[in-house]
């Protein structure tokens, strides 16, 4: 039965209701504070070691071989923080990015016909770095840090 200060319908009678919020709000505070800065090191952490694995991955097969080394130069790591959100982008600005990844069969805009087979180096090197970089997230999201 509901007291009148506990309305839970299993409550005693005698029950009084007791609230720990202030405490509560304060601790959650105290963390948000220090999980942005957490992310914010941990994004630019792992962002960077991608970038690192995919021009590991490009620098011979299974991935695209090394020519001039341009392309492999040409994958950066940028990091943004937007109202409270991070995020991590790796990329090239290279046209034969895409290609090299997965491959191209058919006509080019000049005519010439390719049958060219992927080289793939984004996608494993996103398997090798993705699970290191989930299990440091978890880490943050249990109070510690990766």
């Amino acid at each position: 039965m509901a007291s009148p200060s506990n309305p839970h319908p299993n409550a005693h009678g005698r029950a009084g209701a007791y609230s720990n919020a202030a405490q509560v709000a304060a601790a959650l505070d105290a963390r948000a504070a220090r999980v942005l800065p957490q992310a914010l090191a941990l994004v630019r952490h792992y962002t960077m070691l991608l970038e690192t694995q995919v021009k590991a991955n490009a620098s011979g097969r299974p991935g695209p071989n090394v020519i001039t080394g341009d392309y492999r130069r040409s994958w950066t790591h940028e990091v943004h923080v937007a109202a409270g959100v991070v995020s991590g982008t790796v990329g090239t600005n290279k046209p034969q990015g895409r290609r090299l990844e997965y491959g191209y069969v058919g006509p080019d805009v000049l005519g010439r016909i390719f049958d060219q087979p992927p080289y793939p180096h984004l996608g494993p090197a996103v398997n090798t770095i993705e699970p290191l970089f989930v299990q440091a997230l978890g880490n943050i999201a249990d109070g510690g840090f990766a």
